[in-house]
């Protein structure tokens, strides 16, 4: 078999429920570890991927050596994907200066210099990259790639070009060993031969109907938050894409009054266009725009994964708040997927004859 066609092998850090490995292996890729400290986002990374080694630990606490024997470095090639919590620099909490999340990131430089994966998959919110400090974790690490003989690429894409139904920028990082590696073009847009983007209602349409604080019986994870009778008489007053200014005066909260702001509290999403952002409270209407386009009640967790491209086999485990959490921390499904082709691309690029041939 040449070595263009074994299957590269990933190893998940900060692997969460599992967003990046379910998209690497949409992309034909193997996943042979995963990493995290959060039980229940644990718990169903281990469900969705039984055939991976499995680690459950904060990375500043782990044995460097025992992981990478986890991962068996003598089996290549290996993919090391990694998504360092992005709250330290999210602008949904602000700028965290003393968040000591912040530095994560460099926690994988001892694991990279040993294991010498030859590529390596960073995701996480454009934030990581304003700092213009040389000393910002950004710059540091990606100096640190460069210092080992990786080629290093980065850039801010918007999700929703790549075929997730969601408007969400993040930033990527894609490094090789072998050469030089670009990100992959957008595939989705409204330019002549680009995929139409995919729409809330194309994503959410065909699942079954439900009430506030119901669960289906037969579809995972399809299950809602329950809404009080006052938020209920909201809902029924908000047109399909409306929001709380279509409220009557007496629907109105007071924190509301005289003030423009939070518009997309309390909102519905719109059938035919994009969903905002899915956050870790995307399944409650006070807290975005998360109201179901046409149903009186906020979108399912199933409606969420959708939202995120999972699979519709793929089950969370937890309660509501829990799949929630898990869910809008999540890397795209669709996004992961992209960048792992990119990287199949890449690897086989190396073996072809200079001329094209056989």
């Amino acid at each position: 078999m040449d070595s263009s066609d074994v299957p590269i092998r990933v190893a998940d850090f900060f692997c969460g429920c599992g967003g990046t490995s379910a998209g690497l292996k949409q992309a034909g890729m193997e996943i042979a570890f995963g990493l995290d400290f959060e039980p229940e986002a644990s718990a169903t990374f281990r469900a969705n991927f039984p055939e991976a080694k499995f680690v459950e630990a904060d990375i500043s606490t782990i044995d460097v050596d025992a992981v990478i024997e986890a991962i068996d470095p003598t089996r290549r090639p290996i993919l090391l994907s990694a998504c360092a919590p992005c709250q330290p620099y999210s602008t949904f909490v602000g700028s965290r200066r003393r968040d000591p999340r912040r530095s994560l990131l460099l926690r994988l430089i001892p694991i990279i210099e040993k294991l010498r994966p030859e590529f390596i998959f960073i995701e996480n919110v454009p934030g990581l990259r304003m700092s213009h400090a040389n000393a910002s974790t950004f710059k540091r690490f990606c100096k640190a790639l460069r210092a080992m003989g990786y080629e290093v690429s980065s850039e801010v894409v918007d999700c929703h070009r790549y075929g997730v139904p969601q408007r969400r920028r993040r930033l990527v990082i894609l490094a090789s060993q072998l050469s030089s590696i670009t990100i992959p073009a957008p595939s989705h847009g409204k330019d002549r031969g680009e995929i139409q983007p995919s729409t809330v209602w194309e994503s959410i349409g065909h699942l079954p109907p439900l009430e506030a604080g119901e669960e289906h019986p037969g579809v995972p994870n399809h299950l809602v938050s329950a809404v009080t009778p006052r938020n209920l008489e909201r809902l029924r007053a908000t047109p399909p894409g409306g929001n709380r200014f279509d409220w009557p005066e007496e629907m109105q909260l007071d924190c509301h009054r005289n003030h423009d702001g939070h518009s997309d509290v309390y909102g519905r999403m719109h059938a035919d266009g994009l969903a905002p952002v899915l956050t870790t409270k995307c399944t409650s209407i006070s807290n975005g725009r998360f109201g179901h386009p046409f149903e009186d009640r906020p979108i399912s967790v199933r409606e969420a994964a959708c939202l995120q491209t999972f699979p519709e086999d793929f089950v969370f485990e937890g309660g509501i708040k829990s799949a929630t959490r898990q869910v809008g921390n999540a890397v795209p499904v669709m996004l992961a997927r992209r960048m792992g082709e990119a990287f199949r691309e890449h690897h086989a690029s190396q073996k072809r004859p200079p001329d094209g041939g056989p």
